[in-house]
């Protein structure tokens, strides 16, 4: 067992075969030394980008910041290489506020931090502001079961209008290889055909107000820990205390198993996705706008007024589950109920799309 330790300390790097390997690539699972790993780790991304045309000189992007590593690592990142490569962009952080008493507000200060380190201008905009409610008040109405599905919504329609009152032309993620795989997975065990056809698309939104970017399609989890770590970057390492019963981690620990025996099994499942032909007569959702608030909706009322409609009516429930909106006589209620000037009457965002 020394004897192998010692064999594998001194063992040169696969790329260059000059330094010493540092580390194993989860991707690939090359023994190679920092260097190279930085290296081969940004000019990945570059080529994603340059393939796949993300950007245009003098686009103002907005990067969605938490504070934890995908989106610490991705700022830093696309800083260098905008830099390096004369993308010729604005890059500005745009950070969501939940209103997680013990999470948001630490992780917040992280992406602060992240503003003067990496000289980027920050937006932080919050449910509260945008919807009368926070995450806290939401969990203490409706418990832990069905929190993350209010949070998915609110928080996709947050960074919209933040990246609105940013003007930017596009908005870029974190999500990675990881995540996107999930994706896949997720919805073809809910059977979201819709959902399925577009999950591995590394543009989104373009119908939409802001078309939404992923830089990290490619990048595995791994390695951008092991790239966050080596480099010593300030980032936010704690899960959110609202979501150990997600169904996602059911899926991200299948992926996990999987990686394990098979690294390559994560680019394969994108493949698969990327692949995948939906037939024609498969009735597609026709996408619109919503009739209360003006944001994009395949519904008479987008997903976000029809949640904040039932918080606001002591109906948390409302909006759950494979719901088509609200029925007749809700809507009937609604419209009834609409010229007060409450928080009850309140729509979901202060912008128009």
């Amino acid at each position: 067992m020394a004897e192998n330790h010692k064999k594998a300390a001194g063992r040169l790097c696969y790329l260059c075969n000059q330094r010493r390997a540092a580390l194993k690539r989860p991707k690939t699972l090359e023994q190679i030394c920092r260097e190279c790993f930085y290296e081969v780790f940004e000019e990945e991304i570059h080529q994603v980008i340059v393939k796949n045309q993300l950007f245009k000189p003098g686009e103002r992007i907005a990067i969605g910041a938490s504070g934890g590593k995908d989106s610490t690592v991705l700022a830093y990142v696309l800083s260098e290489l905008n830099r390096r490569h004369n993308y010729g962009l604005d890059l500005f952080l745009l950070s969501v506020d939940e209103g997680i008493t013990g999470y948001r507000d630490d992780s917040l200060e992280t992406v602060k931090r992240n503003e003067i380190q990496y000289g980027l201008p920050l937006k932080i905009v919050s449910y509260k502001d945008l919807y009368g409610w926070t995450m806290d008040e939401i969990v203490k109405m409706i418990g832990l079961k069905n929190n993350c599905t209010f949070c998915g919504v609110f928080r996709r329609q947050a960074l919209d209008r933040g990246a609105a009152l940013l003007k930017v032309d596009k908005l870029v993620t974190g999500h990675n290889a990881d995540d996107i795989a999930e994706t896949v997975l997720l919805n073809i065990l809910r059977g979201d055909i819709a959902r399925l056809s577009r999950c591995t698309s590394i543009t989104t939104g373009e119908d939409g107000p802001i078309p939404r970017c992923k830089p990290f399609k490619y990048t595995y989890e791994k390695e951008i820990v092991m790239y966050a770590y080596f480099k010593r970057l300030d980032y936010f390492s704690t899960e959110c205390i609202y979501s150990p019963n997600a169904y996602r981690g059911f899926a991200r620990e299948f992926i996990k198993d999987l990686e394990r025996m098979r690294p390559r099994a994560i680019l394969d499942i994108i493949k698969s996705g990327e692949d995948f032909r939906i037939s024609t007569s498969t009735k597609m959702p026709e996408q619109g706008t919503c009739e209360r608030c003006g944001y994009i909706s395949s519904q008479k009322w987008c997903k976000a007024c029809v949640l904040l409609e039932g918080l606001n009516k002591g109906l948390p429930k409302l909006g759950i589950g494979r719901s088509r909106g609200l029925d007749n006589n809700h809507r009937k209620d609604v419209k009834q109920s609409n010229g007060t000037k409450n928080i009850e009457g309140k729509q979901c965002g202060s912008l128009d799309f």
